[in-house]
């Protein structure tokens, strides 16, 4: 069975920063591509960002560019997305999901909340 268990999220105020993580688990983590993506309230969920299965390659949406960072850890079936210079934009729920450009896996985890907000 497919899980991934966000977590990282909080209250920050702008111009901070934060760490998400997600654990997977039900699939050879190694194999795949893995993403961030993101929900605003009212908002469809977007694709934030992609790390390919070796952690050699990535790509980033929507201008997080430059201040946004996928890594990977495949020991630890663990992605992680750095998250610098937040802005109020970036407010929403994070998920990952395996995939380059969109979610494989039809099971989300509940994805953690980011709120930036003086």
């Amino acid at each position: 069975q497919v899980q991934f268990v966000e977590s990282g999220g909080g209250l920050v105020q702008p111009g901070g920063s934060l760490r998400l993580s997600c654990a997977a688990s039900g699939f050879t983590f190694s194999s795949y591509a893995m993403s961030w993506y993101r929900q605003a309230p009212g908002k469809e969920r977007e694709l934030v960002a992609a790390v390919r299965s070796t952690g050699g390659r990535t790509n980033y949406y929507n201008s997080v560019k430059d201040r946004f960072t996928i890594s990977r850890d495949n020991a630890k079936n663990t992605v992680y997305l750095q998250m610098h210079s937040l802005r109020p934009e970036a407010t929403a729920v994070y998920y990952c999901n395996a995939g380059w450009s969109g979610g494989i896996f039809d099971s989300w985890g509940q994805g953690t909340q980011v709120t930036v907000s003086s």
